[in-house]
């Protein structure tokens, strides 16, 4: 019997030794945060910001809602791309026309970072058959300054 014993606080030794020992194969860095010097935050994803953020009101496909929310899809309001930076920064109530149609409401401003606006115009840029350029992180700082 004091065998058997001795052989799992051994077995049970040796798991926890290797379980929690030094991993050679981990990269070097800091073994608090698991990554290495070199690695780099994950790049700002707008697709996912505009899933949370736009998606209640401009919908999945960029559509809007007719008569309440605007559409982003093929949007002749997003030709100028300092309103629409400056609109996610401050928001917007008021009556506005795109597509011809006129709207009549509130876009809150959004809670985002510089990063996170850039991002989600980007993403909306690009997508919906819209036909923009990406928006990056500078101009979206030019135009919160600047307002």
């Amino acid at each position: 019997m004091k065998k058997i014993f001795l052989a799992g606080v051994a077995t049970m030794a040796l798991f926890f030794v290797y379980s929690c020992g030094s991993n050679t194969n981990k990269p070097a860095g800091n073994p608090y945060t698991n990554t290495t010097p070199e690695a780099k935050p994950a790049a700002v994803d707008g697709e996912s910001i505009y899933k949370k953020t736009c998606v209640a009101c401009h919908m999945g496909d960029g559509g809007g809602v007719n008569g309440a929310f605007p559409p982003l899809a093929k949007s002749d309001y997003l030709a100028d791309k300092g309103r629409a930076i400056l609109q996610v920064i401050k928001g917007k109530s008021g009556e506005m026309v795109v597509n011809g149609s006129t709207y009549n409401g509130t876009m809150p401003p959004q809670p985002l970072n510089d990063e996170e606006i850039a991002a989600v115009l980007t993403y909306v840029y690009s997508n919906f058959g819209n036909t923009g350029g990406p928006v990056t992180a500078a101009e979206v700082k030019a135009v919160r300054d600047k307002n």
